[in-house]
């Protein structure tokens, strides 16, 4: 398992290409490359070009980081049929990207409609038709995080939607600040998943449904909101025991090719601290579980 950071909370403060080294410096030997203006913005084409990700691969290299994974957010899943079809130009050269960075594992969003939920699925499997030859020819790994919001947000129905694509190059991201958002109990979630589990986020967040559904109030009642956070470990509500040790029976754990990254977005003003924190009590809680503790 590759521990890696997620340098959202540095974007503002630093440019893409310190990354790596700030990673090296919270105790990361790897880097999960998120949405970045200079990189691979949100929902929008790809922004580095071969002479940047060049400098990018080198910049990791001098500080012995490895860029574990990419996670773009593209609109694969979007009925608008104008939308779904840049995602898929948009997607192709993430593809190359991280052939050319020798990244193996994507991790991404469904990025669809949940009041379009069936629109939103043929446009996924349209999308996963064009992309997927060039996927499996270059040896990816794409995993899909059912996000809320999504067309798809319960982890079990995730899971169907990815597995019907009947491809072993594609899996799951299980976000631990979703827990509360995906309906079934974690470890039901991983232990049907399995090994196509191949990216986990590591955030804390509050469970919204406790205290009668209370815990969070929006007026009016019943507005169509879904809220959590990503907080560091141990500010919110996760069973971490449980996380941890579900993650180590499915063999998530001692996988080499899986992405374990801490992606905490709530306290950017003590990012470095709270980083280092996850970086050592994400590798306390691993050894507790692989040791049965």
């Amino acid at each position: 398992m590759k521990i890696a950071l997620d340098p959202t909370p540095f974007h503002h403060s630093h440019s893409l290409l310190e990354f790596p080294k700030i990673a090296k410096d919270m105790g990361f030997d790897y880097l999960q490359m998120t949405p970045h203006k200079d990189f691979i913005p949100f929902y929008n084409h790809p922004k580095a070009d071969d002479d940047l990700i060049q400098k990018l691969a080198r910049a990791a290299k001098d500080a012995e980081v490895e860029i574990a994974s990419l996670l773009p957010v593209l609109r694969w899943s979007s009925p608008d049929p104008d939308a779904r079809e840049a995602a898929v130009r948009y997607g192709k050269r993430v593809l190359q990207i991280a052939v050319d960075l020798g990244v193996q594992q994507i991790g991404t969003e469904f990025s669809g409609r949940p009041e379009m939920a069936e629109e939103s699925e043929r446009a996924f499997y349209r999308t996963m038709e064009e992309l997927l030859p060039i996927i499996e020819r270059e040896g990816l790994h794409l995993a899909f995080d059912p996000h809320p919001d999504d067309f798809v947000e319960n982890g079990l129905e995730a899971w169907r939607v990815i597995r019907g694509v009947n491809s072993k190059n594609l899996g799951m991201v299980y976000v631990a600040s979703h827990t509360f958002h995906m309906q079934e109990e974690p470890l039901e979630i991983m232990r049907e998943t399995g090994d196509r589990i191949r990216i986990v986020h590591v955030s804390d967040t509050m469970n919204h449904h406790a205290s009668h559904g209370l815990r969070y109030i929006t007026n009016p009642p019943g507005n169509p909101v879904r809220v959590h956070q990503h907080l560091k470990i141990g500010d919110g509500d996760v069973n971490w025991d449980e996380f941890f040790h579900g993650l180590a029976e499915i063999g998530f754990l001692d996988d080499p090719n899986t992405v374990m990254a801490s992606s905490v977005f709530a306290e950017n003003e003590n990012a470095i601290e709270v980083s280092k924190y996850q970086s050592q009590t994400i590798r306390e809680l691993t050894e507790r579980a692989r040791s049965g503790k």
